[in-house]
């Protein structure tokens, strides 16, 4: 198995199970015909094959324990990327995967996941996200599975986030994108944002990360994201013996004007600026998170770099089945 950043930096957490399931690192590229603005792309839209995204990051560390006829458990949103790419993965793994999954609103997207999980995972679909939860932890208590928090936003899946950040840092170094002035990534139930920020921070590198977020604030907000920060930071710490340093709270923002009103609520904005990334760069954005967080990242009118964070991939869209 390949080394990876984290594990070059913290070589102690180098026994922990992890399963090597993407393709690393990731590319970071120049936006071109921004009228004179600098945007990056980091493009973990291609982080794995059969099915991309920032997940796939999380996933190697928390289907780690996953054998043939195992169970897998998680629950997301009728249209979860999270959800399906669990699925897919724990399929490639031989294990079989329920999901209990809640209605939201439907986009383009959202409507393809949906259709593409029913053929990797049993999904049971509640109208609320309360009943969806109860079942999950029902059939917890009935059966062995092994459970995946909503998002994979747990300590130790938010290392492979960490290890995105520290990845970051090491393309920096060799100049193959310059320092952001800023990070721009969709804020959903936090851990990518909580494992890039705490990365970088490790790492040195002084960015401010710009979360927009795309669920309701109960959910997504900077306390949640600084408590999952400082939880994974705690684990890394127990198991290496180190004592890390946060990154300043002043260095994270939480954008709220682009949510919709309903979580994978299609936007004006949104769509505009998923229109603008398919033109310039051929990359296709999400309705419910990366269009979101790229129409934030080009409403900046700010200097310096801006570094757009691709959650998505859309590259299965077009070609069929991502299994």
């Amino acid at each position: 198995m390949e080394s990876l950043p984290l594990f070059e930096r913290f070589p102690r957490l180098a026994d922990l199970p992890r399963v090597a399931l993407g393709s690393f690192p990731t590319p970071v590229e120049r936006i071109h015909g921004l009228d004179g603005r600098e945007l990056w792309i980091k493009r973990d839209d291609l982080s794995g094959e059969p099915l991309g995204g920032n997940k796939v990051r999380s996933l190697e560390f928390l289907l780690s324990p996953v054998r043939p006829g195992n169970h897998v458990l998680t629950v997301g949103a009728e249209g979860s990327t999270h959800a399906l790419a669990t699925a897919t993965y724990s399929l490639q793994l031989g294990g079989r995967t329920t999901v209990m999954a809640w209605r939201q609103q439907m986009n383009e997207e959202a409507r393809a996941v949906a259709s593409r999980m029913k053929n990797v995972a049993r999904v049971i679909v509640s109208r609320f996200t309360i009943v969806s939860m109860t079942r999950a932890m029902l059939l917890r208590l009935r059966e062995p599975v092994i459970w995946i928090p909503p998002g994979g936003s747990s300590p130790r899946g938010i290392l492979g986030h960490v290890n995105a950040g520290l990845e970051l840092a090491l393309q920096i170094e060799r100049g193959e994108t310059p320092r952001p002035a800023r990070i721009v990534l969709p804020l959903g139930t936090g851990g990518t944002a909580a494992g890039v920020a705490l990365g970088l921070a490790i790492a040195g590198v002084r960015t401010n990360i710009v979360m927009v977020r795309v669920v309701p604030r109960v959910v997504a907000n900077r306390v949640r994201v600084r408590s999952l920060m400082r939880r994974t930071a705690e684990l890394i710490e127990q198991r290496t013996g180190e004592r890390l340093v946060l990154p300043p709270l002043r260095s994270m923002e939480v954008i709220h004007d682009q949510f919709g009103g309903a979580y994978g609520s299609a936007t004006e904005s949104g769509n505009a600026a998923a229109g603008e990334l398919s033109r310039l760069h051929g990359t296709r954005a999400d309705a419910t998170y990366s269009a979101k967080a790229l129409a934030a990242a080009l409403s900046l009118r700010v200097s310096g770099p801006t570094l757009f964070w691709h959650t998505f991939d859309g590259r299965w869209l077009a070609s069929g089945t991502p299994t």
